[in-house]
Parts: C-alpha cells; sequence; structure tokens
C-alpha cells in the first residue's frame, strides 16, 4: 500500500511525496506555504490519478523520462523522478494510478 509522506522543505514549505509500497518515490509535489494546501494536492492527487489524460509524459534535455500530474484546470500537482525509459515512466504513472486513492498520510516534520 503507498503512502503520502508530508514533509518540510529548508524554506519552511511543505511538499508531499507519494510513495509506493517498497518505498520508492513515484511523485512529488511543489512546494506550499501551509499544511492545509498540501493537505488539498494530496487530495487532488487522489481525484486525478485515476485519469490518463491528466499526465503528461515528458523527456529531458538528457534524453530522461519522466511525467507530470495536472489537476482539471492544469496545475502542475507533483513530477516523478527520471527514468531511463518511457516503459519504465509508464509504469510510474500505473503506481501513481495504483497506488494514490487508498495511499495513507503520514507526517515528518522537522
Amino acid at each position: 500500500m503507498g503512502k503520502f509522506v508530508i514533509s518540510t522543505r529548508n524554506n519552511g514549505d511543505f511538499q508531499f511525496n507519494l510513495k509506493a509500497g517498497n518505498g520508492e518515490i513515484i511523485l512529488t509535489s511543489q512546494g506550499y506555504s501551509s499544511k492545509a494546501s498540501c493537505n488539498s494536492g494530496i487530495e487532488s492527487v487522489r481525484k486525478n490519478a485515476h485519469d490518463d489524460n491528466r499526465y503528461e509524459r515528458k523527456t529531458s534535455t538528457n534524453d530522461k523520462h519522466y511525467f507530470v500530474l495536472k489537476a482539471g484546470n492544469g496545475e502542475i500537482i507533483g513530477n516523478s523522478q527520471m527514468y531511463e525509459s518511457a516503459s519504465g515512466r509508464d509504469n510510474g504513472i500505473e503506481s501513481v494510478k495504483k497506488n494514490a486513492p487508498d495511499a495513507t498520510v503520514e507526517e515528518q516534520l522537522s
């Protein structure tokens, strides 16, 4: 089972990572100024994770593959890690779809 882990950045902003059951990070959020906004971001991931049209598949300048998950308004909710192959990236998308809806929320605040 996946989990969302809320943490604080060095600048005090909140962020979350969605981790798969094996502990691997599959999605990282932007920074949020409040914990409430961060929790809203988590709910947006839950709401949009199932919709394949919300994923934008990309390739970086060094030919690594990654994806972004967008909300219905086009705002980016989270970014993936870099993958060596397009198939690895697509497996990451499937992992978000599988893990996000029922993922628990854990806080690791400093």
